[in-house]
């Protein structure tokens, strides 16, 4: 004899949270930054009046497929939002990176191991 009805969806509700947990998990996902900017609710020149450009640069930006990290953390500051960033290793619990390029208290002009320049002595 079969299972009745109510036994058959029982065994389906783990499944069925599963299955809407992950839909939950995608829909925070986005596809690109044209898709985050109209989720933001803002349009291509309020992004560039944010960013001080002229609006085709933001177009440009949001169809580019590789771009500087400044550039991405202020387009995502103009739309209102902060950019993380989040290394995941294996074996190690999530890390967030604060700073980029000058976290040795080095500029980008100046080179690793390069010794700053002594001012000429002043006449005595």
């Amino acid at each position: 004899m079969g299972r009745p009805l109510s036994q058959v969806i029982s065994a389906l509700r783990p499944r069925r949270q599963r299955i809407e947990k992950r839909c939950q998990e995608l829909k925070q996902e986005v596809e690109g930054l044209r898709e985050l900017r109209r989720i933001a609710g803002k349009a291509q020149t309020d992004i560039a009046t944010a960013l001080r450009i002229k609006q085709p640069s933001v177009s440009k930006i949001e169809k580019q497929a590789d771009m500087y990290l400044s550039t991405l953390r202020g387009y995502v500051e103009a739309i209102g939002g902060e950019l993380e960033l989040l290394v995941r290793l294996p074996e190690r619990p999530v890390m967030r990176v604060y700073r980029l390029g000058n976290a040795l208290g080095r500029t980008s002009r100046t080179p690793r191991g390069a010794r700053p320049r002594r001012r000429p002595a002043e006449p005595s």
